[in-house]
């Protein structure tokens, strides 16, 4: 009698592999990417710095001296400006505002976008036709200049009514323009994140998965809400992870012209215009402008990584390992 084979025993039977969803392998394709990942440790990096920052700096944000001026120094690591302030905590907390503003603005923009996009798919019929045609309208307005515009003709108009109404302090009053970059910046950025939307709740509604959730006695809200926008979490997150470096771009053009993050807080963008307003033809402070632009520059192709690595991690015809 010839013994059996090992090949063949239960014990040497290999084990079924583990399902794995979807997402996870969507997940394991981002951390294979190199670059992505690389954005993903500078992003953390920066957000541990703004964080322990006025806990470790060595100068606070508007402490003065008489050093102006001061090219980059085992003191000042980024130099000094031309009221004799660290260039490097100026730069750390300008951060803070901008990534804030931009945080703020593409929540905005993902809620109307999502909620606008994804009723006009669901819905269909001539809601759907007014709502596209509505983004085809603000679509064909300059979308920069309709920020302007809102800063510049209301911003007046509520200050005067806080101080007037509520009575709030010069400080609160004088963070009002904060409110218009987060409506604004956050208005013109809803628009591709709609259409996308709409898209993938179009492919969707028309499945067997939600026939049989409204024959079930399911309402059209918690069809919408609970089986079509869970399948478009991914498509959420990739879109609104590139939303925030464009809304970011935007506030440091406006803090540029002016018209964005005013005295005394401070901007990547308004640091980089008081860097540009020092420029003269006898001397060049070369570090008021390539710091902050450096430090915007790094940070907005880190986010530009991410999207895109999460963009092709969750693309549907990506391989299935």
């Amino acid at each position: 009698m010839t013994a059996p084979d090992p090949a063949f025993s239960p014990r040497a039977s290999a084990s079924p592999p583990a399902s794995v969803t979807p997402s996870q392998r969507a997940w394991r394709r981002f951390w294979r990417n190199r670059p992505s990942v690389a954005g993903l440790a500078w992003l953390a990096f920066l957000v541990a710095l703004m964080a322990l920052w006025p806990w470790v700096a060595p100068y606070s944000f508007s402490a003065t001296s008489d050093v102006q001026f001061s090219p980059p120094s085992a003191t000042h690591w980024f130099g000094t400006d031309v009221n004799g302030r660290d260039l490097l905590t100026r730069v750390v907390y300008g951060a803070r505002v901008s990534v804030m503003v931009a945080l703020v603005g593409a929540l905005v923009a993902v809620v109307n976008g999502v909620l606008w996009g994804a009723s006009a798919g669901f819905f269909g019929g001539r809601w759907d036709g007014f709502a596209m045609r509505v983004v085809d309208i603000l679509y064909s307005l300059p979308s920069i200049i309709f920020v302007i515009v809102l800063i510049t003709t209301l911003e007046s108009w509520t200050r005067q009514t806080l101080q007037a109404r509520f009575h709030l302090g010069p400080e609160i009053v004088g963070k009002a323009r904060l409110l218009f970059l987060f409506a604004g910046l956050g208005a013109i950025s809803w628009l591709n994140m709609a259409r996308i939307i709409r898209g993938q709740v179009l492919s969707l509604r028309s499945r067997a998965f939600v026939d049989a959730s409204l024959a079930l006695g399911a309402t059209p809200g918690r069809v919408l809400f609970k089986h079509i926008l869970p399948n478009v979490y991914g498509v959420i997150i990739v879109y609104a992870t590139l939303t925030v470096p464009s809304i970011i771009l935007y506030e440091s053009f406006l803090s540029y012209l002016g018209l964005g993050i005013q005295p005394p807080m401070a901007s990547w963008g308004s640091l980089i215009s008081d860097g540009a307003s020092q420029l003269n033809p006898i001397r060049v402070h070369w570090w008021l402008i390539v710091f902050p632009a450096g430090a915007l520059v790094t940070t907005l192709l880190a986010m530009n990584f991410v999207g895109d690595g999460l963009r092709d991690a969750w693309d549907p015809k990506g391989r299935n390992d």
